[in-house]
């Protein structure tokens, strides 16, 4: 096969082994990356091109929530491998999304802030999800709203209010990011959730909270009484 190619070194093979012992916890970051291109690149050292990915990008974290064409422009790679890291976010992601999907949202809270984190903290602009929920706090649609620039999103109430109604959602969780990496709600993100409650209350849609995620954590405008 392809991948049990050998190096001189049988460095491939020792990271193989190490995984299969240790899980993903065993391996690096760069690690990770180094065997994840591997599968793409199997007669190369991708060694270096794993350290370079991590440094222009500047973590994981960044290097996976870029998009594709940013990766290959960046990074100097194929779209093979640009895909290879993408298909890694992606399935991340939906394991992530696992943890709380058929279960009362409200009750795996944890569950959907590392889905949340995982998603959204490292993106370069900014994106609004809005997670669509039945009358037990079940998920019934996640689902993406907006991008916007490096520092804003364009978010209208009408639109979060008809995707509500379309979906038949008796409540509603609005998260966003700030790429500045700092969580902590502005003046505008405040007033625009207020103008969403006071649209959906007349429609008895309940909004449970407005999350903000940033590289260096999240807020919660219900934990901070803003709500």
């Amino acid at each position: 096969m392809a991948d049990d190619y050998p190096d001189a070194s049988g460095h491939r093979a020792r990271l193989r082994k190490r995984l299969f012992e240790g899980g993903g916890e065993a391996l690096l970051d760069h690690e990770l990356v180094e065997y994840l291109l591997a599968l793409t690149l199997p007669r190369r050292d991708t060694k270096p091109l794993a350290r370079k990915l991590l440094h222009d990008f500047g973590g994981l974290g960044p290097l996976l929530s870029a998009d594709g064409e940013t990766i290959v422009r960046v990074g100097g790679v194929s779209e093979t491998v640009a895909a290879a890291l993408k298909i890694a976010q992606a399935s991340a992601l939906r394991l992530l999304e696992s943890g709380f999907a058929g279960n009362p949202v409200l009750g795996s809270w944890q569950a959907v802030i590392d889905y949340l984190r995982a998603d959204m903290a490292y993106l370069p602009i900014e994106r609004v999800r809005v997670l669509y929920l039945n009358a037990k706090n079940m998920l019934i649609r996640n689902e993406p709203l907006s991008e916007g620039s490096v520092d804003e999103a364009a978010v209208y109430v009408r639109e979060v209010i008809r995707r509500a109604l379309d979906h038949g959602a008796t409540a509603i969780i609005l998260v966003h990011n700030h790429p500045s990496g700092d969580p902590q709600p502005s003046a505008q993100d405040i007033k625009l959730t207020r103008e969403i409650i006071d649209a959906a209350r007349p429609l008895r849609i309940a909004v449970h909270d407005h999350v903000i995620i940033g590289a260096r954590g999240e807020c919660s405008l219900r934990a901070m009484g803003l709500l």
